[in-house]
């Protein structure tokens, strides 16, 4: 099935419905939506675009965005999202190792574009109103629809082949397992569209809801609170960092988040001591999802009632998980010899079943490494209580191996986090000869505090075993991070290399 079918068949049944917003501004409804489609399809058509080319779409999020991933997959093609925040040579490595020729972009990036044999071409609302109607092309489960670029923190990004079926499946899911949506919601799209917040279009386009994109075209405070108060049940996407920003603004500027609905969090570990206070701050509006672009948003769910419980036994237990398994899924600890860790055992956290990519684009030997026997080899860390639930401790390559123990970072950086004089913290191994590996805590300091890292290790020392504590502190002013909010460990490492 065609993921355009949905749109269409909203667009059918209630054209007259408010669609799409800039702010607080509507801009169309369901009819101009899918017209809109229609005619940049008819356009891309024209071009030379067939089914199954690779067409990129590099824009700030905006409506446009939107229209691009419908009319692309209306037409049997697929998206090329790529963040706008990327340098120029990432962007150009992108668009020739997908073989795409055919970008669509906004006025100020497309003057960014210095390419040869790349055409550009810039959709704008006003110019797409009009056009004939025409229903997707068929598509089957297997049909490739988004191929999806790795952040590339380690190395050349890889681009994962997500299916129709894939992203179907993800939105299924979402109803059984994450939340439900209604058509008097609105979905806001602060973070990158480019990644998750794009993808998580699919399901609110079903349920006909509004979608509001932000006049900055990302992630403004202020912004967010006023248009959540006047939009309403609002449900948006963000990044842990992001839960945490928006926390820190309310509680400053005496926000409650009237307004919000949903906000679901993912994309990399949310600290327990943050979760605690987005939740003691805006009740029970939160949902945690453990995904990877190979599996998109649909590994584990913690759903709202256990994020915002306080009475059950384990309920910090269950808030430092990533929560249980996805319907549409298996997931396991094991290792890549097939066997499997007994409950609370440490090994790396495996998944399979149609929410997992069939490979990587033109990498075979990267396929061969990250699925083997059916199950995709997540490379994060974790374990399975009796009860089902998973916890992350970190990234196997972020682990940390001192005198032949296991050091879970993240495990550290929980604790650190308790101090109130830590704001952020990041925690690496330094190269030793005596013990393989050292840790390291890179500390950004509350406002008002003072660095002083004898507290912070004799804080370690109350909740830790010895040996897992920093065997250094080191102030920085801020934590080096992607344009998804995750933070660069590498660069980290890097630091300590050319500082030895």
């Amino acid at each position: 099935m065609n993921l355009a079918i949905w749109l269409e068949r909203t667009a059918l049944k209630h054209p007259n419905r408010e669609a799409l917003f800039l702010g607080s501004e509507c801009i169309g409804t369901y009819k101009d939506f899918w017209l809109a489609v229609c005619a940049l399809r008819a356009h891309l058509e024209k071009e030379g675009i067939k089914r199954g080319d690779r067409v990129a779409v590099y824009m700030v999020n905006c409506p446009e965005f939107l229209v691009a991933f419908y009319a692309i997959w209306s037409m049997g093609a697929v998206i090329v999202p790529i963040n706008s925040k990327l340098h120029l040579r990432e962007v150009s490595w992108i668009l020739e190792n997908a073989d795409c020729w055919y970008v669509l972009s906004d006025a100020v990036l497309s003057s960014e574009i210095n390419l040869p044999n790349i055409t550009i071409f810039t959709p704008k609302w006003d110019d797409l109103a009009k056009s004939a109607q025409v229903s997707p092309v068929s598509c089957s489960f297997n049909d490739l629809a988004w191929l999806f670029y790795t952040s590339g923190t380690t190395g050349k990004p890889k681009g994962v082949m997500i299916t129709h079926g894939m992203i179907k499946t993800m939105a299924l899911s979402y109803f059984a397992d994450v939340d439900q949506v209604y058509f008097s919601d609105t979905t806001l799209y602060a973070a990158p569209m480019s990644h998750g917040a794009g993808l998580y279009s699919i399901m609110h386009v079903l349920a006909g809801t509004r979608h509001a994109i932000p006049l900055s075209g990302g992630f403004d405070e202020e912004e967010i609170f006023n248009l959540a108060e006047k939009l309403n049940n609002i449900h948006m996407f963000a990044a842990p960092t992001m839960v945490k920003r928006l926390t820190n603004f309310a509680k400053k500027n005496n926000k409650k988040g009237i307004g919000f609905r949903t906000v679901v969090y993912a994309g990399g570990p949310m600290y327990l001591s943050d979760i605690i206070e987005a939740v003691e701050q805006f009740g029970p509006i939160f949902v945690q999802v453990y995904g990877q672009g190979e599996c998109p948003m649909g590994i584990t769910v913690l759903p709202r009632y256990q994020v915002a419980d306080r009475k059950s036994k384990k309920w910090k237990q269950r808030l430092q998980s990533v929560g249980y398994a996805q319907s549409a899924v298996e997931v396991k600890i094991g290792n890549k010899t097939g066997s499997v860790s007994k409950p609370g055992e440490t090994g790396e956290i495996m998944v399979r079943g149609d929410l997992v990519m069939p490979g990587y684009w033109k990498n075979r030997n990267a396929t061969s490494k990250a699925i083997i026997d059916g199950w995709l080899m997540t490379g994060d860390v974790g374990s399975i209580d009796e009860d089902g639930y998973v916890t992350m401790h970190d990234r196997s390559k972020d682990m940390i191996i001192s005198g032949g123990s296991n050091i879970y970072p993240r495990e550290i950086e929980e604790i650190l986090l308790l101090h109130k004089s830590v704001s952020e913290v990041s925690v690496v191994g330094r190269q030793n000869d005596e013990w393989g590996e050292e840790v390291v805590a890179f500390i950004v300091t509350e406002k008002g505090h003072e660095f002083l890292p004898e507290i912070l290790d004799q804080h370690c020392l109350e909740y830790i075993a010895r040996f897992k504590r920093p065997k250094d502190y080191i102030n920085i002013t801020e934590l080096p991070k992607n344009n998804y909010g995750k933070v660069l460990k590498t660069s980290l490492r890097e630091n300590l290399k050319q500082n030895i």
